[in-house]
């Protein structure tokens, strides 16, 4: 086997794994937008398969600047629910002033001392 063949080789399998990649991101774009009816999905579908890489760029021009809105709400919503979840279980869902009324409480209580206190309110009003 000689060096041009490996080379032609690696080049073939680079655009098919590309071609690939693409496809299916076409496809998961596609069952994952709600706007679009089950006939134009279907439609799709069997053009993707029958017309292969054809489809797949019409796909992309056509639909290109839906299909990153989607991603980009997708992500948005994804970093949302994430930040969530931290706040949630970091545990400051609270606000500074219920923070500072239940560190007031425990101080009434005797359960912390003044200097107890003091470091709980300086923490909730930063």
């Amino acid at each position: 086997m000689q060096l041009g063949d490996v080379l032609w080789s690696l080049f073939v399998i680079f655009f098919m794994v590309m071609y690939f990649m693409v496809f299916f991101m076409v496809i998961f774009d596609l069952f994952g937008d709600h706007t679009m009816g089950g006939g134009a999905k279907a439609v799709w579908v069997v053009a993707l398969i029958l017309l292969g890489p054809f489809a797949v760029l019409v796909y992309l021009i056509a639909r290109g600047n839906s299909m990153a809105e989607r991603r980009k709400a997708a992500m948005e919503k994804a970093e949302a629910a994430q930040k969530a979840y931290i706040q949630q279980a970091a545990g400051s869902g609270a606000a500074p002033a219920d923070q500072i009324a239940s560190a007031k409480a425990l101080l009434d209580s005797g359960t912390i001392n003044q200097q107890e206190f003091e470091s709980l309110k300086a923490k909730a009003l930063a």
